[in-house]
C-alpha cells in the first residue's frame, strides 16, 4: 500500500474511491477530472484498488502518484487480484457473467473501503470511465443533505440512463423515468458510477454485498436478491437509510 497524508482544516473531508481494472488508457482523463473539482483539494483524499489488469494499469497508476500526492490530501493505492477474467469475445455487460463479475466488484469495493477510509466525512465512489461531470458536483450532492445520493449517469446529456443499477419500483423505474418528479427523488437501489455516501453510514456496516442480499425485503425484484450496488441500496433501507437520486444532475459515461 502507498499512503500519503496532508493536514486539513475542519470541513467536509471527501474520500474518492475508485476500483480499477484494465484502465491504463483512462487514468489521465480521470486525473484531469478530479483535479477540476471545485471542492478544496486539501479536503480530498483518493483511494484506488487495482485488480486483475493485463494492460499495465498498476504501473501507470504508480507513475501518477507523485503529482497526486502533491495535489490532494491523502492517496492510497492498493493491489489485490481476484483471478477473474472475462472470457474472450464476451462483453462485460453480458448477462451470463454478471453474478461473477459483480461479486468480484463488490469484494473490491469493500476491500478498498476498509483500507482507505480514515477520518473522512464522506465517500464518493467514482468509476474510472466516467468522463465528464460538473466541477461543482461535490457541492451539489452535499447540498441535498442526504446520506446516500447519486447523480444521473448517461451517455448523452438528456438521453437515457446508463447506470441501470439505480432504480425504484422493483426495477421498473430508472432515473430517466423520474426527471419529471423534480431534482431529488427517492430510489430503492443505487449505481456506482458516482455515488456519495456519508462515511459514518459505511462505518456502521453498509457494504456492497458480494452475495445475493434482501430475501426478506419487499423492495427487491421478482428475480430474487440483489448484488453489489443494488444490494447496498436494499441493505441501506434495512438499516433505516433512504437512497436518493438527482435525475436532472447529469454526468457522462464513456462509450466502451
Amino acid at each position: 500500500m502507498f499512503s500519503f497524508r496532508k493536514n486539513a482544516p475542519a470541513g467536509n473531508k471527501i474520500l474518492i474511491l475508485t476500483p480499477l481494472k484494465d484502465a491504463k488508457d483512462l487514468l489521465e482523463r480521470y486525473c484531469e477530472g478530479i483535479r477540476s473539482l471545485e471542492h478544496p483539494h486539501n479536503l480530498i483524499s483518493i483511494g484506488f484498488l487495482e485488480s486483475d489488469s493485463s494492460d499495465g494499469t498498476y504501473d501507470k497508476l504508480l507513475s501518477f502518484l507523485p503529482r497526486l500526492r502533491r495535489d490532494f490530501r491523502h492517496v492510497v493505492v492498493e493491489k489485490r487480484d481476484y483471478d477473474f477474467k472475462i472470457p474472450i469475445g464476451v462483453h462485460r455487460a453480458a448477462g451470463q457473467i454478471q453474478n461473477a463479475r459483480r461479486t468480484v466488484l463488490a469484494k473490491s469495493r469493500n476491500y478498498l473501503l476498509s483500507r482507505a477510509l480514515d477520518d473522512e466525512d464522506w465517500v464518493l465512489w467514482l468509476d474510472v470511465d466516467v468522463i465528464e461531470y460538473p466541477a461543482n458536483i461535490v457541492a451539489r450532492l452535499l447540498e441535498t443533505g442526504k446520506d446516500i445520493v447519486q447523480p444521473h449517469c448517461v451517455l448523452d446529456y438528456g438521453g437515457g440512463t446508463y447506470d441501470l443499477n439505480a432504480w425504484r419500483d422493483h426495477g421498473r423505474l430508472h432515473l430517466q423515468d423520474l426527471r419529471g418528479e423534480g431534482d431529488l427523488v427517492e430510489l430503492d437501489t443505487v449505481g456506482g458510477t458516482m455515488l456519495l455516501v456519508r462515511a459514518d453510514v459505511h462505518r456502521e456496516g453498509l457494504i456492497f454485498p458480494p452475495f445475493p442480499y434482501g430475501r426478506e425485503n419487499p423492495r427487491i425484484r421478482p428475480s430474487g436478491e440483489e448484488l453489489e450496488t443494488e444490494g447496498l441500496g436494499i441493505m441501506a433501507n434495512d438499516m433505516g437509510y433512504q437512497c436518493w437520486g438527482m435525475p436532472n444532475l447529469e454526468i457522462r459515461h464513456g462509450r466502451w
